[in-house]
Order: C-alpha cells, then sequence, then structure tokens
C-alpha cells in the first residue's frame, strides 16, 4: 500500500517514494491546448497548488526527459503524452515565507528568492551566469534572459510562480503603504514582472502562475498583461482539489474498509466539501489538504482525530483575515451576518482588485470567495450566488466574525471554548455562553438595537458554539418542515456528552410585558421538537429557551 502524500509538494519525491498520487494530470493536456500560453490559475491555500506546480515541472523539464517513463508512466499524461514533454529549461519562483516586517525585509526577501531560483536553474542547465548580488532583482532577471539568450539559442524556458501574492498578501494585511510601494508604478516588484513580460519577446515560451487572490494583479502585474486567467472556467474547476470519486477511489486503495468509509464520507463532506469554483461547473471538491490531514490520523489510530482542522490551515486563514480589513464598515458587517448565518450573496465575482481604493460590496464578497471563506453554491441570472462551502469554513468565519463584532464594540474579551465545550459536554450548562452574550449586548449602541432582533443574539451563540471542538452544530436544520433554531450533538456519542437544544426570542424594549407569553411560545416549540423522530432519540438531550429583551436575557430549562 503506498504512503500518505500527506504534506508532500514535490511530486518527484512524491513518486520515487511511493507516495500515493490523485492523479490530475489530464489538466497537462488541456493546459496545453489552451490558445493561450501564459495562465493564472488561483485556489485557496492549502488545496494542492504548490504540487501541481512541480508536477508541471517535472513533465517539461528538458534534464528529466530519462526518468519520463519512471515519473508519469502510471498516469494518464504518461499514457498520452503532449508533444511539449521534456522540451522547456524550468524557472521556478516561489514567493512564500518572505518576511514582511518592513520594507526594506520584504524587498530584500523578494530578491534572495530570485537569486536562489536563478542560481539553481543555471546550476540545473549549466548556464555560465554570475548572479551579481549587487544589482536589483530585475536586472538580474534581465541578464539572465539576454545570457539564456546567447547560450542556448533557439531553446526555451517555461517559467513557473508559486504563490505570487503571498508577501504581498500579507503586507496587505497590516502595512498598505508599504504594498503600494512595492507595486506603484517605480516599485521593485512590478519592474520585475515588467521585465518577465519582456522576457517573452525572446526566451519564455510559457508562464504559468498560482496564488490565492487576484489582490495584486491590477497593480503588480500592470502591463504584464496575463493570456488567460482561468481560475474560473468551468473545464479547470477540478484540477486541484478532490472529486469524492477521487477520494473514495483513494480510501479504498488506502485499504479502508466499505463500512469505515461510510462512516467517514458525511465527516469528509460535511467538513471539507462544497468548493465550487465555476458558474458553469457542476461538480463540488474537497479541500485535498484538509482530507489528507484527517485520513492521515484516521489510518494511524483508526480513530478521528481530536480536531478536525489542521492547525496549519487555521494559522494560514487567521493571517489571510487580515486581508479582510481592507472593506470596512456597515456593508462588510451585513455581508458577514447573512451568510454566517446560513443565507448567501448575490454577486459579480471580481477578476482584478485595485487596493488603492477600499473595497466595496462586490470586491469584498470576491475577497472572500478567493480565500475560500465562500464559494459559488449557485447561480441567479448569471450572477455568483455565494455561500460558506462547509464546517470548517463557518469555524473559521465565525472566528473572524467574533473579532469584527468584538473590535467594533471596543470591547476586550477572551472566550475560553475550551471551558465553555466542558460544561455544555459534562452538565449540560449554557451559563458560560449567556455571559458572553450578555457582555455583547451590553456593549450594542442604540444605533445597533434599532435592528437588533433573533436572529442577531442567534449568531452571537452560533459563532461561540462553532467553536466547540466537542460538538456537531446545527442551526435551523429542517426537522417535519419545522426548524430548531440550535441543536448541538456531541461529535462521539460514546462519552455520554449532553446535547443541547435552544429556541431564540425576541423582545424591544416596549414589547418587555410580553415575556411570559414569548416563553410559552417557545417552550411550547421546543417540546413539540422534541417529539420529533429525529430528536427524541437523543440521549442526555437538554432544552433551553432564551429569550433576550434589548440586553437582558431570560434562560429557561424546558
Amino acid at each position: 500500500m503506498k504512503k500518505s502524500p500527506y504534506g508532500i509538494s514535490n511530486y518527484e519525491e512524491l513518486i520515487e517514494d511511493d507516495y500515493y498520487y490523485v492523479d490530475k494530470t489530464k489538466y497537462i493536456e488541456n493546459l496545453e491546448n489552451l490558445a493561450e500560453k501564459r495562465i493564472m490559475f488561483l485556489r485557496p491555500r492549502k488545496f494542492g497548488k504548490t504540487l501541481f506546480t512541480s508536477t508541471l515541472e517535472n513533465y517539461y523539464d528538458i534534464k528529466k526527459a530519462d526518468k519520463f517513463e519512471k515519473l508519469y508512466g502510471e498516469t494518464y499524461i504518461g499514457k498520452n503524452p503532449t508533444k511539449l514533454k521534456n522540451s522547456y529549461h524550468i524557472l521556478r519562483f516561489n514567493f512564500s515565507g518572505i518576511d514582511t516586517k518592513d520594507y526594506d525585509t520584504t524587498i530584500n526577501g523578494f530578491k534572495a528568492k530570485v537569486m536562489s531560483a536563478i542560481r539553481l536553474f543555471c546550476e540545473n542547465y549549466g548556464l555560465d551566469f554570475y548572479v551579481n548580488e549587487n544589482s536589483e532583482a530585475e536586472n538580474i532577471l534581465d541578464n539572465l534572459f539576454k545570457a539564456f539568450y546567447i547560450q542556448k539559442s533557439g531553446e526555451k524556458i517555461y517559467v513557473i510562480i508559486d504563490e505570487y501574492d503571498h508577501f504581498a498578501n500579507e503586507l496587505l494585511g497590516f502595512n498598505t503603504d508599504n504594498f503600494k510601494e512595492l507595486v506603484s508604478r517605480n516599485g521593485k516588484v512590478r519592474k520585475w514582472y515588467e521585465i518577465l513580460k519582456q522576457g517573452t519577446e525572446t526566451v519564455v515560451d510559457r508562464i504559468f502562475i498560482t496564488g490565492v487572490a487576484p489582490i495584486t494583479l491590477d497593480s503588480m502585474t500592470s502591463g504584464f498583461n496575463i493570456g488567460s486567467d482561468i481560475t474560473r472556467d468551468r473545464e479547470f474547476n477540478t484540477m486541484l482539489g478532490f472529486t469524492k470519486e477521487e477520494l473514495i477511489k483513494m480510501m479504498t486503495d488506502f485499504e479502508i474498509s466499505e463500512e469505515n468509509q461510510d462512516e467517514l464520507l458525511p465527516i469528509l463532506k460535511e467538513n471539507y466539501d462544497g468548493y465550487r469554483f465555476s458558474i458553469q461547473a457542476i461538480e463540488k471538491i474537497y479541500n485535498s489538504n484538509m482530507c489528507l490531514y484527517l485520513l492521515k490520523e484516521y489510518m494511524r489510530f483508526n480513530v478521528l482525530p481530536e480536531s478536525l482542522i489542521d492547525a496549519n490551515i487555521a494559522s494560514d486563514y487567521k493571517k489571510l483575515s487580515n486581508m479582510l480589513e481592507l472593506c470596512s464598515g456597515e456593508e462588510r458587517k451585513q455581508i458577514l451576518e447573512t451568510t454566517i448565518s446560513g443565507g448567501s450573496i448575490i454577486a459579480e465575482i471580481v477578476s482584478k482588485f485595485n487596493p488603492e481604493k477600499e473595497f466595496e460590496k462586490e470586491e469584498f464578497t470576491s475577497l472572500l470567495f478567493y480565500l475560500g471563506y465562500l464559494t459559488i453554491v449557485d447561480d441567479e441570472a448569471g450572477y455568483a450566488k455565494l455561500g460558506i462551502p462547509n464546517k470548517i469554513m463557518k469555524e473559521l468565519y465565525s472566528q473572524y466574525f467574533l473579532k469584527t463584532v468584538t473590535e467594533s464594540l471596543n470591547m476586550e474579551t477572551t472566550i475560553n471554548f475550551a471551558q465553555i465545550g466542558r460544561d455544555i459536554a459534562i452538565e449540560g450548562k449554557i451559563n458560560k455562553i449567556i455571559e458572553i452574550t450578555h457582555l455583547y449586548l451590553n456593549n450594542l449602541s442604540n444605533r445597533d438595537y434599532q435592528r437588533f432582533d433573533e436572529k442577531y443574539v442567534k449568531l452571537i451563540f452560533y459563532c461561540i458554539v462553532m467553536n466547540l471542538k466537542e460538538y456537531s452544530i446545527k442551526s435551523e436544520i429542517e426537522v417535519n418542515r419545522n426548524y430548531p433554531d440550535l441543536l448541538m450533538i456531541p461529535r462521539d456519542r460514546t462519552k455520554g456528552y449532553k446535547s443541547v437544544m435552544i429556541e431564540f426570542k425576541y423582545l424591544k424594549k416596549e414589547d418587555s410585558k410580553k415575556l411570559k407569553e414569548k416563553q410559552l411560545e417557545a417552550r411550547e416549540q421546543i417540546k413539540k421538537y422534541g417529539e420529533f423522530e429525529d430528536i427524541k432519540d437523543i440521549d442526555g438531550l437538554k432544552k433551553y429557551t432564551v429569550v433576550v429583551i434589548n440586553d437582558e436575557i431570560y434562560v429557561e430549562e424546558v
């Protein structure tokens, strides 16, 4: 049995060390068949971009011709090779990991990445070229192209750029001035891309660029004129990530029994599935890195990992959330509230951003799409309908929402999710969540209360409980055409943890005399839900009604 490829992003290592490979090489043929030779392809973090660029690198590398059968013999492209296989000198750049503390560290990091890639290129292909460390990055690249043109007459370069926007995204999260200086008309990075464009007139035949968001395209690559951005092209919807069929085949090849697959698939689907990158596409995609993380842990111990989200992914998304601060104001808050409560946003997805102007609704929702917080769930009259793809992204999204609300209310609070989870699991108590919710309500302004309703109370509750690792959260699930507000079910039902169902109601201050009436209404509703087949058999179910009047919360256990 082949080894799990979790964390492996080098294609040659993956094949030679007998790791499992989900065959994506059909897309090499598809890319080559495009009329355009310069391609931009964006996907959220941890979606397999680096492995795919490595797959391209090894396929087209003129120095790897003698290893073609070993590397690709069992793949689609190995059985259907294209005319351009092993015909290029590969110049590959990876711009992740640059220190963005200030302008100097950023530009020096960028230059260091450029020099390192060029030195490796010259070593691989025997190019007589001196990398002058005193030259600017754009001049080094320009001189390389000139040397290649003279020494390798008639031969061509394939440029691969991975994580083209990584350092720029980090800068945008906290230092937009440095970003603008880097990509302005006279900026170092922009000049570098202008030299790359000039290279296409002589020695550069093909370019493939990956990243997360097109936030730097308008500025960084102005004048570069990417031939084709295929990010939302239907043909390439499933180029990265896993389809359901690919996931099932992998589990079968990993010798996971059908019985265990039946147990795992709903969990994988709920937490990692749901991505759709083209409005014309039908099939949804699983996040490949997250699936591999869970399967790796499961195959080692035959149980699910304690946390269903890889700490590395969670860390990445916390960094990415800084970019969302580019959009400010009430509209951002409304978009977050709508989507996190299960609604969708109709939007025209923006292909290029201009960070020099404040983001409006279209830019903000588009950025959420590119980062993976939202995905295409449907279409309406040719426009994308965007919603949260899965439970893991709801968890990350809810953390960002709570952070946004906390900052907007000028609050300082730390939520102990572990303590909340233990209280609910062992005793079924929700008093800690009530305390935190009360804290938020106390900080709302009169203006906030004017548009405040039951949904807002549920939203705060929902965002808190979404971060409890012990629970699977259902918000307004349909049961016999009725909708309980919140249902919390233990992920591991063998430990005897309590389940909790909550019915929310809200009254404006002027209607406070109706409290008893509202509590009775809530009690009757939750009792009715408790009699449904899908709910009455839940062991240890605790039922609560929560009625809010402005900043006062009235809780009853039913």
